[in-house]
């Protein structure tokens, strides 16, 4: 599906923003600072990724969660990583296009948590290892 330039402009400012509120975040900042190279190219996937997701342009050739299960953190993470995709969405895209991409990050992040984190620790906190 071809999606107009305003709204692929929209998705562009959210991913943009997202990243720009998450290397500021004390959570998310020293990973993407970490594993983020080349931030352009990434940011091109990214947009990709969510005008497939809210417009269904199958532009996006990938597997989101094997790109990311290699990655280090701890389960925290999602909500912060949940908590700046909702405020971006919210400040760049139409009402019901935000809604769609934040019902769509919401499960993705519950997904992977449960992939990523099977297990509970001794503490009962969610855990890669048994």
């Amino acid at each position: 599906m071809h999606v107009s330039g305003e709204k692929e402009a929209a998705v562009e400012r959210m991913v943009r923003l997202f990243y720009e509120r998450s290397f500021a975040d004390p959570v998310l900042g020293p990973i993407f600072r970490e594993q983020i190279h080349g931030l352009e190219s990434h940011i091109g996937r990214v947009v990709d990724f969510w005008c497939d997701v809210v417009y269904a342009t199958e532009r996006y050739k990938g597997n989101v969660y094997a790109a990311h299960m290699k990655l280090i953190f701890e389960p925290e993470a999602f909500d912060h990583w949940v908590a700046m995709l909702e405020s971006a969405a919210n400040d760049c895209l139409s009402a019901p296009d935000a809604a769609k991409a934040i019902r769509v990050a919401r499960h993705m992040a519950n997904s992977f948590k449960v992939g990523m984190f099977p297990f509970t620790d001794e503490k009962g906190r969610p855990s890669r290892v048994p």
